[in-house]
């Protein structure tokens, strides 16, 4: 069926999976020199399992450049910092792709980055505004937000939430998934998000860990990973035609244009919507970076400068299943990608704070989760 195909593409575009301390790579080909002629010059670029330039279009790329392309693969977002900063003494990699603003603070605060002029077309304000420095460049972003069934919700029995402590009640107990924020970086995204949050909302004598402990006196679904919590346990996603589909949970983190993703794959039908509440969601860049002391990094502007070009970043929702970084490209209108992806008021929290918070907001989660 179409639909398992589109589960297959889906899981590995958007999954976010634990560091596992595993790389796998790709090799472009290499043509042998001519006699007398200088080797070839080799990127090696260090990103994430769902990272999703093609081998095709990395091959084009080295026909178009000359440079050969070798991609390792380690887990999410969380997987590349920790790959990263375990070889920053002895680079191994001339860039580094994937680590986004919920991780940029703890990179940048280990001086992992080399400042960086590259040639860019205007980017979008939404992926410049945590970061405006010239250490990272971003390549692409999408908000994180809980997303429910329309199936269930319908607007008469169970009416649609209108703030998150609506998620405490009777008529979702058992029926939310989340991700473990200390495995997933969707999962300490929406942590982030939810810091915010109850930070400013009217109630000013509970906060997050407070909606967490609810949360957990609720039997909230809690999986290492995205696509567990979509695939298995979500009733609104593309896991219903897959062996193992539970199907218990009516609403998941996810991102706010997986509705989008799954309209777009489904001929415009979805029953997936994302809940669009203020500042619930938190807005995931990802970026692109040379490490200090890369071996090539003159050969890492070149693609960098190539995956910012119009050309490559404006298939970024196709690709990567993420908006495009630069100004002017929204998602796809095609079979309701556009139409069913929410475009939320995300919480405002700098990598900077995040740096200098995390560790307390994930011991705390850990405690109101016990």
């Amino acid at each position: 069926m179409k639909m398992k195909i589109v589960g297959l593409t889906m899981m590995l575009m958007l999954s976010s999976a634990a560091f596992a301390g595993c790389i796998r790579e790709y090799d472009g080909p290499v043509p042998k020199p001519e006699p007398g002629e200088p080797e070839p010059t080799t990127l090696r670029i260090l990103s994430y399992d769902a990272f999703g330039i093609s081998t095709e279009m990395l091959d084009e790329f080295t026909n178009q450049t000359g440079i050969e392309v070798s991609l390792s693969r380690a887990g999410d977002a969380g997987g590349v910092l920790a790959t990263a900063l375990q070889t920053q003494n002895a680079p191994i990699h001339d860039l580094i792709l994937g680590i986004d603003n919920s991780y940029l603070g703890a990179a940048l605060e280990a001086g992992l980055f080399q400042p960086i002029d590259v040639q860019t077309p205007v980017l979008a304000a939404h992926a410049t505004s945590p970061y405006q420095g010239d250490l990272v460049v971003p390549f692409d972003y999408g908000s994180v937000c809980i997303n429910y069934d329309s199936t269930y919700v319908d607007g008469e029995n169970v009416t649609v939430p209108e703030s998150l402590w609506d998620f405490t009640g009777e008529n979702w107990t058992g029926k939310v998934a989340v991700q473990n924020p200390r495995t997933s970086s969707p999962g300490r995204s929406f942590l982030i998000a939810t810091t915010d949050y109850f930070a400013n909302d009217a109630d000013g004598d509970t906060d997050y860990a407070d909606w967490w402990a609810a949360m957990n006196a609720n039997e909230v679904i809690v999986t290492d990973g995205w696509t567990a919590a979509y695939e298995t346990h979500y009733s609104g996603g593309y896991g219903q035609w897959y062996d193992g589909f539970l199907g218990d949970a009516h609403a998941v983190v996810s991102y706010c244009h997986s509705p989008g993703v799954e309209a777009f794959f489904g001929g415009n039908w979805t029953t997936s919507v994302a809940l669009d509440i203020p500042g619930a969601s938190f807005a995931q860049v990802e970026y692109a970076g040379i490490p200090v002391g890369a071996k090539e990094s003159a050969a890492a502007i070149t693609f960098i400068e190539w995956l910012l070009s119009p050309e490559i970043n404006s298939q970024m929702p196709t690709l990567n299943y993420m908006y495009s970084a630069l100004d002017g490209y929204d998602l796809p209108e095609t079979d309701g990608y556009r139409h069913h992806s929410a475009n939320p008021t995300d919480a405002e929290v700098s990598p900077a704070e995040i740096s200098a918070n995390i560790t307390n907001w994930l011991n705390e989660w850990d405690t109101a989760m016990a």
